[in-house]
Formats: C-alpha cells, structure tokens, sequence
C-alpha cells in the first residue's frame, strides 16, 4: 500500500468534493475543497492512521451536518456506514454542533465553547484531526495575510475582526493542547505567533 493512498481516501474526497460543490473559501475564489485536501495532506506529512486522514477529509461535511441538525441515524448512515464508525467517531469529538446532548439549541458562543471543552477531553487522534484543522485555517490566514498590502481587508472578511480570531485560535491551541503532545504542537503555536506579527 502507498502511504497516504486507499481507495477509502479517494472515495473522502470524492464524497466532500460533492458535499462542498461550489463553495469557495469565504472572501476568496478558492474552492472550499482546498481545506479538507491540505488537512489530508497535513496528517499525511505527519505519518497518521487513515483513519485520521478519512476523518480529516470529512469533518466539515460532518460539522455541516451537525449545524444542519442532521439526525445520529443520518450522520451513521452518511458517514460511519461508508468510511467507519471510527472516522465518524473522530470527527463527532472536535466539531461543532447545534444541539447539546439534550437536545437544547446552542447559541453562537455557546456552540464554541462546548467545542472547545469536547476537544479538551478528546482522543489523540481527534486531537490530530482538531489540530492539523487548525494548521490549515491559520496557514491560510497567514498566506492570506502576506499577500496583502491591506491586512485590515483580510481581516474584515473573518467574523469578529482580527483580535477575535487571534482569541479564539489561542483558546483552540489551548484546548488541543490540553493532555497532548505531538510535534504539530509547537507548528501550531509558532504559525499562531507569527500571524499574530502580522
């Protein structure tokens, strides 16, 4: 088997390539298929099971579903059946979602904070799916950034502003980093500092 190839790979992206159509990035013309490939490609470079691959491949569609208010049968049946009830696993621990476990409507803030304390207490191996998650949005953000003689342009696109996103992806470095330790670690608070330079 070639590392980082199966036919259970190609059948993720061809599955989130479906389910994100013609989304684009927000603010950008670049298709929102970009984020789950680089993900893939990021726990690819760090030699992760493809269980952790498939889940990173699709855990926007399962983020998706969740603030869509998709049932557990429907995820099982969308996800879990087709590439394995760990991958669904994985992706259920680090999303967001719209309902608590009893049922109660989360509002904006509520939604991530219970994000935040789920990825606290998550497996290392959801924790990787959060993580290289999150290596991908900051990365963006910080090419974004660079390419730019308007920071404040990038920044006006991203709800909250600049210094509410830096917060937040503080509190989420903080939150992955909570009980875990791997090398993507230190890249995710080095890439955070560097684009808090910016």
């Amino acid at each position: 088997m070639i590392p980082g190839y199966s036919d259970r790979i190609t059948h993720a992206f061809a599955f989130a390539a479906k389910h994100h159509d013609r989304r684009v990035r927000q603010g950008t013309r670049a298709p929102y298929l970009t984020q789950p490939a680089t993900v893939a490609v990021i726990l690819t470079r760090y030699d992760r099971s493809e269980d952790e691959v498939v889940a990173g491949i699709l855990h926007d569609v399962v983020q998706d579903g969740r603030l869509e208010a998709w049932s557990a049968e429907l995820l099982d049946e969308r996800i879990g059946a087709k590439f394995g009830a760990e991958v669904l696993v994985l992706a259920l621990e680090v999303t967001q979602r719209r309902f608590d476990a009893d049922g109660g409507e989360l509002t904006r803030d509520e939604i991530r904070a219970d994000q935040l304390m789920r990825i606290r207490t998550a497996s290392a191996s959801a924790k990787w799916v959060a993580a290289a998650a999150m290596l991908h949005q900051l990365g963006t953000l910080h090419a974004d950034l660079t390419r730019t003689i308007d920071p404040g342009s990038v920044w006006g696109r991203i709800a909250g502003g600049r210094e509410a996103t830096l917060a937040w992806y503080s509190e989420l470095l903080t939150a992955i980093a909570t009980g875990y330790s791997a090398p993507i670690i230190s890249e995710l608070a080095m890439l955070r500092d560097e684009v808090q330079a910016l």
